[in-house]
């Protein structure tokens, strides 16, 4: 399959409702290389994204199978930059901060607004985030 296509396939099925998409290089048998697709996806979505992987792919079947999966309590916030208003993922365990992330989409268009290594926007970034979280953690 051309591999240009895996691109409009993954804007497809994540709008379709998949919570992500990747692909692997692999080998099948007679030593073939191969790449292959790992959707996941809510069980109320699986025929759809299944019926948009058979329309869309040289493939000629599907197996799927069901995943156990734990995630952490989120929400975003935003944080006052020399960039702006950034949006921040931040995830929470036992009701305390573990992790936060800037959106990758707002430090991509900052990156190239202001010529910047995208790399030096997030450190930017990380570290406003981490003096703001220390200041709510106090709190």
């Amino acid at each position: 399959m051309n591999g240009e296509i895996y691109s409009y396939l993954y804007d497809k099925i994540l709008n379709i409702g998949a919570l992500d998409i990747y692909t692997q290089s692999i080998y099948m048998k007679k030593n073939r290389p191969a790449v292959k697709l790992s959707v996941l996806c809510k069980k109320d979505d699986l025929d759809k994204v299944c019926t948009e992987i058979l329309k869309e792919t040289t493939t000629f079947g599907v197996r799927y199978k069901q995943l156990n999966r734990k995630v952490l309590d989120r929400k975003i916030i935003k944080i006052k930059t020399k960039f702006g208003n950034i949006s921040i993922k931040v995830a929470y365990y036992d009701g305390r901060v573990l992790k936060y992330t800037p959106e990758y989409e707002e430090c991509k268009v900052i990156s190239e607004n202001f010529d910047i290594p995208i790399r030096k926007v997030y450190d930017e970034i990380n570290y406003e985030t981490s003096k703001y979280i220390k200041l709510i953690s106090r709190k």
